[in-house]
């Protein structure tokens, strides 16, 4: 059968592969996945049915204990645990993050719960997904995919560090074995959930019915989540059917007018729901077999036109091997190459602004779609998802950071001058080459025109500094990210022993995660030894 996806009443994965290939000695109807003679209440359905493909592909998969990644994903993860945490840090120096950080309610701690990187909070891994998950992504500085649909599979470090950190630190596990964690363990759970995101996102544009991408995380960290409290493949496709009737955030505040904070939290907010309905799961809560495929009630005909769900490739190491990379700027992924592309031009243009006449920056159809931004722009949310803004910038400061989106600096007049100056064209070959599976570009090309009549060279990237073709380039560049950032949250003695064992990776690797993250403890915040100066 060489149909893709799902669709009612079809009941095998739909790329070919047969039920004994996917689940060995397990069918679709074995009990283990569809338990006909549970207690659960079936009263109201004539039969029984098994559970939708996806669900089922996402649960053999999460649960393979004899899955192993590559050497090449578990590299990469290594870089992307780093980076994430470097991000984390960074947004702690950002009051509008701080703000909602921390336990529930004052007191809400937890003795051995989940630590809070940079800070002394304990958490139950509930609240503790949603303070790193939030921390993480605030600054739109961690990692991205980019395909149908957008997002950033580093968000589940929200979900996978609480739960292990907490599960290493407990002692017990009242939902499975107790055992302990190590960094490589948390790694692995990392490609996979990276990989239940990026599969899914490489079909499936959520974004064109108007639902936000964090769907896609709280579908990955319930699944990963689920099978790190030790939840067996029944258990993680009755998670993981919750997730999907959860529905989906609306894409309301990544767009104007009402672009918001909002979007620098969601991904939070999704990693705690994604733990909280894991640990539901746990205790017996019952599963929904067709939240996908449903009629009239499932996921797909509510929300997605009846357009099925679908799986283009296998689950492996795909996304992990070909994650985009925030190596040096701050900005929307889309515009990465466009901002790289804008500071090569800064020496041409830095001392003729008044004199431009036009900036065209050719771009692809998803860039134009999302950030092509004219008017107002009314806070930092807005700002760095504005290709315009990042361009204007970028041609102005020859260099692109998190304050240039902020206060005093946004109210510069030049930048809206510049914007107003701007068109963006969609260059057809962009768009193609950013779908093309084995080229998967970002393009970017800005050319400026000057009153007199000459023109600057017109300077075009096509892969970002973080991009899988780049990666030698990127690594050591990431590591400086990530010291600039820790240096202002944590003492020259807690980055020194960081760095110290970063520097040899298989100690590293064997580390207990709960090791690993106290590595990250403050008990109060320190000012930044490296500029003497404190934003949060």
């Amino acid at each position: 059968m060489s149909r893709i996806g799902v669709s009612r009443g079809f009941l095998g994965f739909g790329i070919g592969f047969s039920n004994a290939q996917l689940f060995g000695e397990y069918s679709f109807f074995d009990p283990i996945l569809h338990p006909m003679g549970s207690n659960h209440d079936f009263s109201s359905a004539a039969a029984p049915r098994p559970f939708d493909s996806v669900i089922a592909s996402i649960a053999e998969y999460a649960s393979n204990a004899d899955w192993k990644p590559s050497a090449e994903a578990v590299e990469t993860a290594r870089y992307a645990l780093l980076d994430s945490l470097g991000c984390g840090l960074l947004a702690l120096e950002y009051p509008a993050c701080t703000k909602l950080l921390g336990p529930s309610v004052p007191g809400a701690t937890l003795v051995n719960g989940s630590r809070v990187p940079g800070t002394g909070w304990e958490l139950d891994p509930v609240q503790g997904a949603f303070n790193i998950g939030a921390m993480v992504r605030w600054l739109d500085f961690n990692d991205t995919w980019l395909a149908a649909e957008w997002g950033h599979p580093s968000d589940n470090f929200g979900a996978i560090l609480a739960i292990a950190d907490y599960l290493d630190r407990s002692g017990s596990n009242p939902w499975g074995a107790p055992s302990q964690w190590t960094v490589e363990q948390v790694l692995h759970a990392a490609i996979q959930a990276y990989e239940i995101q990026g599969v899914l996102a490489l079909t499936n544009g959520f974004n064109r019915v108007g639902l936000d991408h964090v769907l896609l995380v709280r579908i990955a960290s319930t699944a990963i989540a689920c099978a790190m409290l030790g939840g067996n493949r029944q258990k993680i496709a009755n998670a993981v059917s919750h997730a999907w009737i959860d529905g989906g955030a609306l894409r309301t505040y990544r767009h104007a007018p009402n672009t918001g904070s909002r979007k620098s939290w969601a991904a939070g907010d999704a990693t705690r729901r994604a733990v909280q309905l894991a640990l539901w799961t746990m205790t017996g809560e019952m599963g929904y077999p067709t939240a996908l495929t449903a009629e009239r009630w499932g996921f797909q005909d509510v929300l997605m036109h009846g357009k099925p769900i679908q799986l283009s490739q296998m689950f492996g190491c795909y996304t992990m091997e070909n994650i985009l990379f925030k190596v040096a700027y701050p900005a929307e992924f889309h515009a990465q190459t466009a901002a790289e592309a804008a500071i090569a031009l800064h020496p041409q243009v830095r001392d003729r602004l008044d004199a431009i006449e036009t900036i065209r920056i050719h771009t692809q159809e998803s860039a134009v779609r999302i950030i092509d931004k004219t008017g107002p722009l009314n806070n930092p949310a807005d700002r760095d998802h504005c290709i315009q803004y990042i361009v204007a910038v970028s041609l102005i400061q020859g260099d692109l950071k998190a304050e240039h989106y902020e206060g005093e600096f946004a109210t510069d007049p030049r930048i809206d001058a510049l914007r107003d100056k701007m068109q963006v064209i969609e260059d057809t070959r962009f768009t193609q080459e950013y779908l093309a599976p084995d080229k998967r570009s970002i393009g970017n090309r800005i050319e400026i025109l000057f009153r007199d009549g000459t023109r600057t060279d017109a300077v075009e990237v096509e892969f970002p500094i973080g991009h899988r073709r780049r990666r030698e380039e990127a690594f050591p560049l990431l590591i400086d990210k990530f010291l600039a950032s820790a240096k202002c949250r944590l003492s020259r003695d807690h980055v020194d022993r960081i760095m110290d064992r970063w520097s040899d990776p298989n100690r590293m690797l064997k580390m207990r995660i709960s090791e690993w993250m106290e590595l990250f403890v403050v008990p109060d915040h320190r000012p930044c030894w490296s500029h003497g100066k404190n934003k949060g």
